[in-house]
């Protein structure tokens, strides 16, 4: 069996828990240091997806790429083809508010974005899309038992990467939103139309009021407590 965009030969090759970087590379890092007997599935595109076990269960991993439109394309083929019930974003964002360092781990409770990704499910309005509640719980429990600090509430999920008016950002902070990433709405909505469960975790890779930056290298390798925390929901 296969899909336009991923190639895995049935079912059983992707397990029901999943985590999605957009970086494949990230998808290879997760596979390689947290999962053991990990096997590739996929290579459309370049957009590696993995499959082994973690602590005995079975986990997958797989590059969604950048973008909602991306996000979109493999969380709906994940969930309608290959039966994936519980899918885990792990990805950078940048930080809106002081209190929130770089380096640090937000969970997005839910998602304000300016896309109009939503009219493909022809609502007719405003529509909140939010986490599921069974791996938000599970998250935040796994980073107690980590140690693990996290932060949670409103996440932003942008279209636009390159924005033209320098302080776009502001109106978002004065409405409490933690920080912007660009996948997040697509997924919980793709989830919670086809029955499934979604959450982001995403570590803050730069920060719009001091102005620090990650490097590539940190952002596709180092950031791993929001790694664990997905793993261990993910198997919770």
């Amino acid at each position: 069996m296969s899909t336009a965009h991923i190639n895995a030969a049935k079912k059983g090759d992707i397990a029901e828990s999943i985590l999605l970087p957009g970086d494949p590379l990230r998808a290879k890092f997760i596979a390689e240091n947290f999962l053991d007997n990990a096997k590739c599935y996929n290579e459309i595109r370049g957009m590696l997806g993995f499959t082994g076990t973690y602590k005995g269960v079975p986990v997958s991993v797989q590059g969604s790429g950048m973008g909602m439109p991306s996000m979109g394309i493999y969380s709906y083929e994940l969930i309608s083809e290959y039966g994936v019930k519980n899918l885990i974003r792990v990805g950078t964002a940048g930080a809106f508010h002081e209190s929130v360092k770089v380096k640090d781990v937000v969970l997005g409770l839910s998602t304000s974005t300016d896309s109009n990704y939503i009219h493909a499910f022809g609502v007719n309005g405003n529509y909140a899309p939010t986490a599921s509640w069974d791996l938000v719980l599970k998250a935040k429990n796994a980073a107690d038992k980590l140690g693990i600090k996290v932060h949670a509430g409103n996440i932003l999920s942008g279209d636009v990467y390159y924005e033209l008016e320098p302080d776009w950002w502001k109106k978002w902070s004065k409405m409490g939103t933690l920080c912007v990433e660009m996948e997040a709405a697509a997924l919980y909505m793709n989830a919670s139309y086809l029955g499934a469960n979604a959450l982001c975790i995403c570590t803050m890779s730069n920060h719009f009021v001091t102005g620090e930056e990650t490097t590539a290298q940190e952002r596709e390798q180092t950031f791993t407590d929001m790694m664990k925390i997905a793993l261990e929901a993910a198997i919770a």
